[in-house]
């Protein structure tokens, strides 16, 4: 007797799960298409084919929907670019590092550019915000690979925070301004910058 619940609630579970996808990738369209500000309940449940009473069953209002969308985004883009870093700081080549964190860094960005136009340009980066908790657990990557290759303390902290800010604004920008050149070429600028900073060498250095 005590199975049959279970096995009623699972269809619900399973629809449940799916409205969520539907207001979630709705939430995502608007915003791409309306920015933040233009962004409401009334057109994300329109853009899911739902009335606003059934979208507030499962999100309360326009920002947690936002708050959904870019979650899933922030977190794929800290794991991507979280896995590049730790792959390539083995080697102990802060070239090899810091170039696969900047490809990382671009593909994912340039998988969704209007979305993170949105991100980077209508939503402030506030110190308890997700923007800065990412900027800031890639911080402590980079910080603990320094201080790993001799680096006193308080300059590997800064550094990273230098390095880290660097790279997010150049390949932002490169991704929304579309400038016109070569990626691998800013790839490569992009580390002999960063690399020539922080006291290694990059390819092509002399």
């Amino acid at each position: 007797m005590s199975a049959r619940p279970a096995r009623r609630r699972a269809p619900q579970q399973e629809r449940s799960r799916q409205m969520v996808e539907r207001i979630v990738t709705a939430g995502r369209e608007v915003l791409v298409a309306h920015g933040y500000d233009g962004a409401s309940t009334n057109r994300i449940a329109a853009a899911a084919g739902i009335s606003p009473g059934s979208l507030y069953q499962y999100f309360p209002d326009k920002d947690a929907v936002v708050g959904e969308v870019l979650g899933r985004y922030l977190d794929d883009l800290e794991t991507r670019v979280s896995r590049a870093f730790l792959e390539a700081v083995p080697a102990r080549d802060v070239a090899d590092a810091v170039h696969a964190t900047v490809v990382a860094l671009l593909d994912v960005i340039g998988e969704q550019p209007d979305l993170h136009r949105v991100l980077a340009e209508q939503l402030p980066r506030t110190a308890g915000g997700r923007r800065v908790a990412f900027a800031r657990r890639i911080d402590e990557l980079a910080t603990m690979a320094l201080l790993g290759r001799g680096v006193p303390p308080e300059r590997a902290r800064v550094t990273a925070w230098t390095v880290v800010r660097t790279v997010e604004h150049v390949t932002t920008s490169y991704i929304l301004e579309r400038p016109g050149f070569d990626r691998e070429v800013v790839v490569a600028e992009l580390t002999r910058l960063v690399t020539t900073h922080l006291g290694g060498s990059a390819p092509g250095v002399s």
